[in-house]
């Protein structure tokens, strides 16, 4: 059961409830923004967080103020006794919230157990609906499972997020076939604006498909899309197409709309705090675990790091070391 908590503030007034917490730092797919087709190299097992530390962390958390968990990767399911785990998070007094992000590969067998342990929404990471274009973005002819899993987690009643990447040259002809997915099941399909983060090195970028010119192009197929207001917090602006079920949304991920409101913090595989994807790393809590810090300790070092959060993601990405200038997967940081 859930019990009140408090409410922690960074330096720029923000809230801190929400942590995205990567669970593995392997996936079972290739996509080529995520990482290079040889893949990167894993962490050792030993560097990952164990499930034990991971449970202290956001208990630590969870008396601070934070009150919902995402489960992220890497690919969740990859690492083993993941249900268990949830089952364990679930427990943790002051979180009343916990979902995941999944590819959709190895879910579906989950899903029963998933709906009776209260897990509410599941981010499912899909780019195209066409099984041609689906193997050459991620380089593994997975589909078909990842479309099971889709309908099975509707069955259950657990809501679907659909996150899309969208990517000049590669999956355009598919947001439409996406977006209309909502017109007669009740899913939120979600577009992002492409980012640097594939392991490889990086100057400034312009990204061809920014959110206003995604708009622009569901507009043109689908008319004029209505608006829905935004929770502070929210990172998708949500529209309505007239005769939709379900929501669209569109997630300004590069042009760093949403930072005002960003009250969420990620925890690496490995046990990094990030409090902005932009940034470096601010706080190695995987140290701290293991080198005897008491849990008010842990909370003192938290807290003191949320006190010198950037403001933005632009900020963030100009205090990064200039050696760090080559952005690491979205495998290793947390999807």
């Amino acid at each position: 059961m859930s019990v009140a908590t408090p409410v922690l503030f960074d330096n720029h007034g923000r809230p801190l409830e929400y942590v995205r917490l990567a669970v593995t730092d392997r996936c079972n797919l290739r996509c080529f923004y995520c990482m290079p087709e040889e893949g990167i190299q894993y962490l050792p097992k030993q560097e990952l967080l164990t499930y034990e530390e991971m449970e202290r962390v956001v208990a630590i958390l969870a008396g601070l103020g934070v009150r919902k968990v995402r489960l992220t990767g890497g690919e969740p399911f990859v690492r083993r006794d993941l249900v268990p785990f949830i089952s364990r998070l679930s427990q943790i007094n002051g979180i009343d919230d916990i979902s995941l992000t999944t590819n959709g590969v190895l879910t579906a067998p989950h899903i029963p157990e998933l709906a009776r342990l209260g897990i509410r929404t599941v981010n499912l990471s899909l780019d195209t609906l066409d099984r041609t274009r689906f193997a050459r973005i991620t380089r593994r002819d997975e589909l078909p499972r990842v479309l099971d899993t889709f309908y099975a987690l509707l069955a259950a009643g657990i809501k679907v997020k659909i996150n899309a990447v969208v990517m000049d040259g590669q999956n355009i002809e598919d947001l439409v076939p996406l977006a209309e997915l909502t017109r007669d099941l009740p899913v939120d399909v979600r577009f992002i604006e492409e980012m640097p983060f594939n392991g490889g090195s990086h100057g400034a970028i312009q990204i061809p498909w920014s959110h206003l010119r995604i708009r622009e192009h569901l507009e043109q197929h689908l008319g004029l899309l209505t608006p829905i207001a935004t929770r502070p917090g929210d990172t998708a602006s949500h529209y309505t197409a007239a005769g939709h079920q379900g929501r669209l949304g569109i997630i300004a991920a590069y042009s760093r709309t949403f930072c005002g409101t960003c009250n969420r913090l990620r925890l690496t595989a490995e046990g990094g705090l990030k409090t902005c994807l932009y940034d470096q790393g601010v706080l190695d809590v995987r140290a701290l675990l293991r080198g005897g810090a008491s849990d008010a300790e842990v909370a003192t070092a938290l807290a003191s790091a949320f006190r010198n959060r950037a403001a933005n993601g632009f900020e963030a990405e100009r205090q990064r070391p200039v050696h760090q200038l080559s952005f690491e997967s979205m495998s290793t940081i947390g999807g």
